[in-house]
């Protein structure tokens, strides 16, 4: 049955301003401006960018399918919050998940998917501007698993990373976070260099799980719930 021209979505200018808009409140929960519960008044935000609530509407829900807002009665709009069971569950899967892809991506790894893990290994560790952080850390890492060729395993380890990486500067920032993680992404490297496919699989599940772990350390108590897995 063909469709009648108001049956269409409109894929104009209010798509485009939604991902603006989008990119805008991702990077205030990635950084903190925007905590955990907080709610996020569609019509503050349409006065700051001087639109109507449609796009502002479009890009909650499409946080809201990264797991980064959620909708609550009564409330609106709200950064979703997670507790300590959930993200270490979530962890524990990204531990899985991407071991696997690097242990696949290894054998069929080419020079020039090295020179760029290298390159952006060393861009990480040079960045000082925490927004990059989040974009540099998901290139190197998406980087050294692209080579396993299996583009649906790529996109589910991204989704399950969109969930957590406002977690990330707390792991960089807490301690030795930021060497560590520098001297386990060239170690990780290195081990693709070797063609060590097993060992590369190891760090990569040892990385994750020791990013959970010092995480935990340095959660807010309202994260905190009886019953977390230890």
């Amino acid at each position: 049955m063909p469709l009648e021209p108001n049956q269409a979505t409109d894929l104009g200018l209010p798509q485009a301003i939604s991902q603006v808009i989008a990119r805008h409140l991702r990077n205030a929960i990635v950084t903190g401006q925007l905590h955990e519960g907080e709610p996020i008044r569609q019509d503050d935000v349409a006065a700051l960018f001087n639109v109507s609530k449609i796009p502002v509407r479009e890009a909650l829900k499409h946080l809201e399918a990264e797991g980064l807002v959620a909708f609550q009665r009564n409330r609106g709009a709200v950064v979703h919050s997670l507790s300590e069971a959930e993200i270490v569950q979530i962890f524990e899967v990204r531990a899985m998940l991407e071991s696997n892809a690097i242990r696949w991506a290894v054998p069929n790894m080419t020079a020039a998917t090295l020179e760029r893990a290298q390159a952006l290994c060393d861009a990480f560790a040079r960045e000082q501007d925490r927004l990059r952080w989040v974009e540099l850390h998901w290139a190197f890492h998406s980087c050294l698993y692209a080579d396993a060729h299996r583009p649906f395993l790529l996109d589910l380890i991204q989704s399950i990373n969109n969930r957590t990486e406002r977690y990330l500067h707390i792991q960089l920032t807490e301690g030795d976070g930021r060497l560590v993680a520098d001297t386990e992404h060239q170690s990780l490297v290195d081990a693709c260099r070797r063609g060590d496919a097993e060992g590369a699989a190891s760090q990569v599940h040892e990385h994750i799980t020791s990013a959970c772990e010092l995480l935990r350390r340095h959660l807010p108590p309202s994260a905190r719930l009886e019953g977390t897995p230890r």
